[in-house]
């Protein structure tokens, strides 16, 4: 290598240290259109991944050049959004996605090429840099990466996953469907909305889709137990009163504040049988959980019901 070429590799590095280029700023350094052309043929030192883009390796890219390709297609005033995004926030449920979803000015012309999806919008916020990337706040991301999505279910416990682990609140997706497009907002409306009385919400409506999944008897919910003279269990957020069977939720276990959330304890008396689950089962794993109710309820019948009573129960905090 001349040292000329060495000249210009270092310049190259120092101007696009992601390795990734648009084909504009290359030509505004002195490379011509031939050359760019050349270098990017089979076999030579570098790639284009997307017409006026140039990747200044011809190594596989790395996600993170993936993404920069991407914003460097929608131009400069462009961030990230979606599931993308969402990913860098470090949400962890989130459906399988190759794409890279980019929102820009509503006034550019620039239009989706291959991967690098792009959106127009008159709400363009203002970007956080994550990893050097400009990327929309995490309830735009959310809602936007929901508003493409058909499934209720992953919907659901991408928005959950974000909110239980304080990295998004339901006041800011709120804010963020009430200026959203309409297109596409019914699933993550569902979602947001069962969200309004905070996170147990969500766990409420876990354990109720168990519970009619099971094809048990109904149960009393959030009952007191209480012995014979009187004395508190504790409360089950399942109560089978004939054959003395309860189910307990570890409500603490997605506190958002988990340092101000009370240890939950565990229900105890004679002849009492328990089921004690934690949220994240009733979310991923509701079979599981029905199985070892229907096992509870098998022994409970295989011995008379304990001498436990019930009164309703204050709702959860």
């Amino acid at each position: 290598m001349d040292r000329t070429s060495s000249a210009r590799q270092k310049l190259l590095a120092a101007m696009f240290p992601d390795g990734v280029a648009a084909r504009a700023k290359l030509v505004a350094l002195g490379y011509s259109h031939s050359s760019i052309s050349r270098y990017c043929r089979e076999g030579g030192p570098w790639r284009r991944p997307i017409p006026g883009v140039i990747l200044l390796t011809n190594a596989t890219p790395t996600q993170h050049q993936l993404l920069k390709v991407a914003l460097t297609h929608a131009g400069p005033e462009a961030m990230l959004t979606g599931v993308q995004a969402a990913r860098l926030y470090g949400v962890r449920r989130l459906p399988p996605e190759r794409r890279a979803h980019t929102l820009i000015p509503h006034r550019s012309k620039v239009a989706t090429w291959g991967f690098a999806v792009v959106e127009r919008t008159i709400h363009l916020p203002e970007p956080v840099e994550i990893d050097g990337l400009p990327v929309a706040p995490l309830a735009r991301a959310l809602i936007d990466a929901a508003r493409r999505m058909d499934e209720l279910k992953s919907v659901r416990a991408m928005i959950h996953d974000a909110v239980h682990r304080g990295l998004c609140t339901p006041e800011e997706l709120r804010d963020e469907l009430a200026q959203a497009s309409t297109i596409g907002s019914a699933l993550p409306r569902i979602v947001v909305n069962a969200l309004q009385d905070g996170v147990g919400s969500a766990v409420e409506q876990w354990l109720e889709s168990v519970l009619e999944r099971s094809g048990l008897p109904r149960p009393t919910r959030r009952a007191e137990l209480r012995t014979s003279d009187g004395a508190v269990v504790g409360v089950a957020d399942a109560w089978w009163s004939q054959v003395g069977v309860a189910l307990q939720v570890r409500h603490d276990e997605v506190a958002l504040e988990p340092d101000k959330s009370p240890t939950m304890p565990t229900l105890v008396a004679p002849g009492l049988i328990v089921v004690q689950v934690s949220p994240a089962q009733l979310r991923d794993e509701p079979l599981v959980v029905i199985q070892d109710l229907r096992a509870a309820h098998r022994r409970a019948r295989q011995r008379p019901p304990p001498d436990l009573g019930s009164v309703p129960a204050a709702p959860a905090a």
